[in-house]
């Protein structure tokens, strides 16, 4: 008997992020990033990135240990953003940096 078919993974839909704060989140990655807001409620809000989103989901003892992979358009303009926001990228090779809540960030740019 033929071992039964596995369904295939076809992409990334979503990814959620502890934050705090939804406003606060809001204010943070609008700083650094241009999304469409398709939802937002008191406890969570959905960031739309083309055919994927993120949300952010309202928790009062955010884990701190999620980590995401954004590909962005243009590195420099992020660079720049976060300076602005006084947050400093990780040293290290990889362009990266941790949010207010703990979430790992690397940027990817495919120049």
């Amino acid at each position: 008997m033929p071992a039964p078919r596995k369904a295939r993974a076809l992409g990334l839909h979503h990814v959620a992020l502890d934050v705090d704060d939804i406003d606060r989140a809001l204010a943070f990655y609008g700083r650094l990033f241009e999304f469409t807001l398709l939802d937002k409620t008191d406890v969570s809000a959905f960031l739309d990135l083309s055919n994927q989103f993120i949300v952010l989901q309202k928790s009062p003892a955010p884990r701190s240990n999620c980590q995401i992979g954004l590909v962005v358009d243009d590195r420099t303009a992020v660079l720049r953003a976060l300076a602005d926001a006084g947050v400093t990228p990780v040293p290290g090779h990889l362009v990266h940096f941790v949010d207010p809540w703990g979430n790992r960030v690397r940027l990817i740019c495919y120049d």
